[in-house]
């Protein structure tokens, strides 16, 4: 039943990784041109040219977006420069993934990122530490445990997440949705 949770909780927590927005720059880093005027729309030609070379999908439409889009296109962009190469490439998987989901699963795995980011450090540590503990179990163990969630009907998972809760003494784990 442990690992069973576990599932659960990095179900939950796997698939908020796509929706999460860009890391904020490193401390002591070059802060984007716009940063000091975040109102304001920034000009393409703002952008440094590593900015722009990253960003020239959305060049047709940058004078289009929303300050706060640009922003974060921008601080995107700058976590993208300090990337490994590994890092990246796992980057690009997941966002292929992402552009395959349909919006409902979105909206969902946006849902339970927000439900993520209101829970304590403690317990955001402790699904970290459950997800990290699932991905290490053999690749059918993994299959085996969604298919017996998948099966539980939801008030099986209701009462299986309140059961959990009671051995772990957590407070209030994200909602794990339907899937």
């Amino acid at each position: 039943m442990k690992r069973l949770a576990l599932v659960l909780f990095v179900c939950a927590a796997a698939f908020n990784v796509y929706a999460a927005p860009p890391a904020p720059p490193a401390a002591g880093s070059r802060p984007a041109p716009a940063q000091a005027n975040q109102a304001a729309p920034l000009p393409w030609s703002a952008l440094t040219p590593q900015q722009q070379r990253i960003l020239a999908p959305v060049h047709k439409k940058w004078s289009h977006l929303p300050p706060e889009r640009q922003q974060r296109l921008l601080r995107g962009a700058d976590h993208w420069v300090k990337m490994t190469p590994e890092q990246r490439r796992r980057a690009r998987k997941r966002l292929q993934h992402w552009r395959k989901l349909d919006p409902k699963q979105r909206t969902q795995i946006r849902k339970r990122f927000q439900a993520f980011q209101k829970l304590s450090p403690r317990e955001q540590a402790q699904i970290r530490e459950q997800f990290h503990n699932f991905q290490q179990l053999p690749p059918a163990k993994r299959r085996a445990l969604r298919e017996r969630w998948k099966k539980m009907t939801p008030a099986q998972r209701e009462a299986f997440l309140q059961r959990w809760q009671k051995q772990h003494a957590v407070k209030s784990p994200p909602a794990a949705g339907n899937n």
